[in-house]
């Protein structure tokens, strides 16, 4: 049946191009999606047919350019992928929905290489049905169809496919055994053509990553696979938390790493976990991210991307958001006893490339205010039925981060700094780090204030210890979840912090943030800005949409102290710091992460310091709601901010009788006993 459809569909997507129905820019329209159409077809008849396997690095760098020659930059200001493109050639009321549907269709891409056949057909059967409107509507009135009907049709097919899409993303992730891609990353890797299998656009910078890899000895690639693997099992261990009871792990990961990952996978099949390798799909009837999660190859454009990030807002009400709640909690259902076994993501980030200028377009789709209520809901509800089926306090995860060719001409010399400095030493700060949290512990709050022209001045309060024997409010993080080592963190009390944290320039989220100020009053953001745009408006929108992501205000639920002045080092000594992600640049200087605290969902799991001190800071005065079973104890989102040593005047801790303890001034530890985490600061400087 479903081959039957798929062949009815595709014979009339062929036969759009050559008629005349429409005016000439509709017309224009559905012609060129239609032809877009024929070729995503073949592609699948030229997979299906083993095309992939059989065919030279040529063709196949042909064939994977031409999928995505649409949407890259160069091309992008005449692509119906475009949102002004399409308003100014269809109109501002049908430009937006026909913008959309096309960005919708481009998610064929990775379908066809799957062979996800009914996954197609329904995608190529919602285009043939917005076509027959406008012919029907010209037939009868000679006239564009309502634009209200078109929306309606993007509804259903919403609503329809919602329970399908659930299950389907779901089942990615929780049942290794169904994933596409694990096959290829455990085949044949010593020719790059292998690349093209997946699907994704693949670019010079994947190949490159994959020579680089490949070069490295054998030995200093499985170490690469052991501290990402280790990090993983030790982060179980710091949370008391049972690995023996977990079969699945999630590898995410960009392409171009296979030679690393796939040894990753024997390290983790040692554990007892089996790896999930999974793409996670995009589109209407999923949530649309502007960074990918999931394997993913070359981004072609970010900037579309971000245009079609709300994309939902075409039909996004409260009936359709419990439709799809619904669905995720059957989704989950159905997966019950995989989601028990799934101990968490296992994720290879990686950085390089030059900070995209984004700029916000009045022709893309926008939440509304009330959508934007309906999103913040979503978002929170959604979180809790996943935690209710992949319980928080019985999962964990890994994050390190690697470099890619876009970094520059040094990239090889680059990245073997970046493999020392993910390799580091745990034991070497965990004492120094050790000496610091001893003396946090001595503090009612903490001063923070900036230098050089950085205008952050805060005071984060700390819970009070009862038993300071037995109690501390930092853990000691060394290289588990997040690699690289170094930093100490808490989640600090919200009544009495206040004060106002300041950054010149920061990258959050691959989105650039220049002369960012944020307000904190009682723990919570007050007020906001930045320099981005020349409207006031506009930076405000860009903060609430991408920092507060749509909540009013957001609760300060992370304190910490970076302490690997290594990679701080590095970062100036290749002039990378405007390309470092979060995972590193956090460790460069004390973070600030506005969201929920580092334990969320694990709240009650008893936490430990190497020391044998239990982590008391756990909670804050908005998290603690959760045990009236206050939906809006958790914000699900987390967005860490730094400020560099450099930018860095003061760092002391306040003791109960007004002793100020300083652990940084001018950007250099002062604490007795952590002397040598100044030691790359001294080197660099010498260097100079």
């Amino acid at each position: 049946m479903t081959q039957e459809r798929f062949m009815l569909a595709r014979e009339r997507v062929g036969q759009i191009p050559a008629e005349s129905v429409l005016p000439g820019e509709f017309q224009a329209y559905f012609a060129s999606t239609a032809q877009f159409l024929s070729m995503i077809c073949e592609e699948y008849d030229f997979i299906a047919g083993g095309g992939l396997l059989e065919s030279p690095m040529a063709e196949l760098q042909r064939r994977n350019y031409r999928l995505y020659e649409d949407i890259l930059p160069q091309n992008y200001g005449q692509s119906y992928a475009n949102p002004q493109v399409c308003a100014q050639r269809l109109g501002e009321e049908y430009g937006p929905i026909l913008c959309a549907l096309y960005a919708e269709l481009r998610s064929l891409i990775p379908l066809a290489c799957e062979r996800r056949l009914e996954e197609m057909v329904i995608r190529l059967e919602l285009f043939l049905e917005i076509y027959g409107s406008f012919c029907c509507s010209q037939e009868e009135i000679s006239a564009p169809a309502d634009p209200q009907a078109l929306r309606e049709s993007i509804y259903w097919y919403v609503n329809d496919y919602a329970r399908d899409a659930a299950a389907g993303g779901i089942r990615d992730v929780l049942v290794p055994e169904d994933n596409f891609a694990r096959s290829i990353v455990e085949g044949d890797l010593s020719d790059p053509r292998y690349l093209y299998y997946f699907g994704e656009y693949v670019t010079e910078n994947e190949i490159m990553t994959w020579k680089h890899l490949v070069s490295l000895p054998q030995e200093t690639l499985q170490r690469m696979a052991d501290t990402y693997t280790e990090g993983y099992r030790i982060g179980f261990a710091v949370g008391n938390k049972d690995i023996t009871g977990k079969r699945t792990v999630g590898i995410l990961y960009c392409l171009g790493f296979e030679p690393m990952i796939r040894r990753a996978i024997r390290n983790f099949r040692d554990m007892g976990l089996e790896p999930s390798i999974y793409r996670m799909p995009s589109g209407l009837l999923y949530r649309r991210r502007v960074n990918p999660v999931g394997y993913f190859g070359a981004i072609p454009n970010k900037q579309y991307d971000f245009d079609h990030k709300d994309d939902l807002a075409l039909v996004l009400d409260r009936r359709l958001m419990q439709v799809r709640l619904e669905a995720l909690k059957e989704g989950f259902e159905q997966y019950r006893e995989q989601a028990a076994l799934y101990g968490g993501p296992a994720v290879v980030e990686t950085f390089g490339e030059k900070p995209p200028e984004l700029k916000e377009k009045k022709q893309a789709l926008h939440l509304s205010p009330e959508q934007q209520k309906l999103s913040v809901e979503y978002r929170s509800a959604a979180g809790e039925i996943q935690n209710r089926y992949i319980r928080e306090e019985e999962r964990s995860f890994t994050i390190i981060a690697f470099p890619t060719p876009q970094i520059g001409e040094r990239f090889a010399e680059i990245f073997d700094e970046v493999i020392r400095i993910n390799t580091l030493d745990y034991r070497f700060y965990q004492q120094m780090q050790q000496r610091i949290i001893d003396t946090l512990d001595l503090g009612k709050y903490v001063l923070i204030r900036g230098m050089k022209g950085n205008r952050t001045n805060l005071r984060v309060m700390l819970h009070p210890l009862e038993d300071a024997e037995k109690q501390t409010n930092f853990e000691n993080c060394v290289a588990d979840v997040n690699i690289p080592v170094g930093e100490v963190f808490t989640s600090p009390a919200l009544a009495g912090t206040e004060g106002t944290l300041h950054v010149s320039r920061v990258f959050l989220n691959g989105l650039e943030y220049r002369d960012l100020w944020i307000a904190i009053k009682d723990g919570m953001t007050a007020d906001y800005g930045c320099a981005n745009f020349d409207a006031q408006e506009e930076n405000l929108k860009f903060i609430r949409d991408n920092v507060l992501f749509h909540h009013g205000s957001l609760p300060l639920g992370e304190f910490a102290i970076g302490t690997n002045t290594r990679a701080f080092v590095a970062a100036r000594k290749y002039g990378i710091e405007d390309k470092l992600p979060i995972l590193i640049a956090e460790k460069t200087g004390p973070h600030f992460a506005l969201g929920d605290t580092c334990y969320s969902h694990a709240e009650e799991v008893r936490v430990c310091n190497p020391d044998g001190k239990e982590i008391i800071a756990r909670d804050n005065e908005w998290s603690i709601k959760r045990k009236q079973g206050d939906a809006s104890a958790y914000f699900n989102c987390h967005t860490d901010i730094t400020i560099p040593y450099d930018e860095l005047g003061e760092v002391s801790v306040v003791t109960h009788d007004e002793r100020v303890i300083p652990v940084i001034i001018e950007g250099r530890f002062v604490l007795e006993g952590c002397e040598e985490l100044n030691r790359a600061l001294d080197e660099a400087q010498m260097q100079a």
